[in-house]
């Protein structure tokens, strides 16, 4: 189950236990040591692709930060069983902005190479630009997004959907003051 300001001190336990410090944690992922240190302490909720690089230089699944319990076998999540809620704010910090609502559809699958989510984007200020290995699919369930990919711009409506290579810049709002509804799976190498 994934509980929200578990992945901060989920990170801090996996950094110390690899021997590392909050430092070296910020070189080896690319990401700043002060918003590492400020996530592990709860402070901050930043996006994915932060989340992603740490996980990646952890040398885990992005997943694992999320994760609360793991199962060896296959893993039923039933339609309102949606496992916790992990929520990002705009900029990272908590009270700003748009708010997006993950819910892992997966969280106790061991060894897995995707980590699909319902997300709930809520209208407001635009999230930050996102970039990171591997791939995203999105499917929309309600409401209207826009996607920013590179220069170009796609707006997805309830049945659409996009796939896409992470690694290129991309951000994902609601548009309007509706907010909307996904089926998102990221896949990290």
């Amino acid at each position: 189950m994934v509980k929200d300001g578990l992945a901060g001190p989920r990170t801090a336990t996996l950094r110390t236990t690899l021997g590392l410090s909050i430092d070296e944690l910020a070189v080896r992922s690319g990401c700043d040591a002060d918003l590492i240190e400020q996530f592990e302490r709860g402070q901050l909720a930043p996006s994915l692709a932060p989340l992603a690089k740490i996980a990646r230089a952890l040398g885990v699944r992005l997943g694992t930060l999320l994760d609360d319990e793991v199962k060896v076998g296959p893993v039923v999540t039933r339609r309102d069983e949606a496992h916790g809620v992990t929520r990002f704010r705009n900029a990272g910090k908590l009270g700003v902005g748009t708010t997006l609502e993950y819910r892992a559809l997966a969280s106790g699958k061991s060894t897995r190479h995707m980590d699909p989510f319902l997300v709930t984007i809520n209208p407001g200020k635009a999230p930050e630009i996102s970039s990171h290995e591997g791939e995203e699919f999105i499917y929309v369930l309600d409401g209207r997004i826009e996607v920013e990919y590179g220069k170009e711009t796609y707006t997805l409506v309830a049945g659409d959907s996009i796939y896409f290579d992470s690694i290129v810049a991309h951000r994902v709002q609601a548009v309007g003051s509706v907010g909307a509804r996904l089926l998102s799976t990221v896949y990290a190498p």
